[in-house]
């Protein structure tokens, strides 16, 4: 009965000594810098150089934005199991995912007409 799982015992224990090699590794290799400098302890990401307090605020239209992504890259996400069967649906199947698509493009058409996908 236990044999079922041999597999998956495997894997974490591999994945574990994997990471355990690489945290010790980067202990024991890695580089110890003893300067501590102001510029190297400045916050710096994605190339730019910080600019004012890390709590500013965000637009709402932001959150819009992205929560809007969110819902339709979801939605297509749907469409893949939908063209691994696409045969065996048949003619039915391919009205269902028209109509699927076209609830997706009215939905669309209806967020861009009210103008949340404008980045004013």
């Amino acid at each position: 009965m236990l044999d079922q799982y041999i597999g998956v015992v495997i894997t974490f224990a591999l994945g574990a000594v994997i990471v355990l090699g690489m945290v010790s590794g980067s202990m024991i290799f890695g580089a110890r810098s003893t300067s501590r400098r102001a510029v190297k302890d400045e916050v710096f990401e994605c190339g730019n150089p910080s600019s004012g307090p890390a709590r500013g605020r965000f637009s709402v239209h932001f959150y819009l934005v992205a929560i809007l992504f969110i819902v339709f890259d979801v939605e297509v996400v749907f469409m893949y199991p939908w063209a691994i069967v696409f045969r065996q649906l048949g003619v039915p199947g391919l009205i269902e995912m028209l109509t699927f698509v076209a609830i997706l493009g009215f939905g669309l058409a209806y967020v861009w007409r009210r103008g949340a996908l404008a980045w004013d």
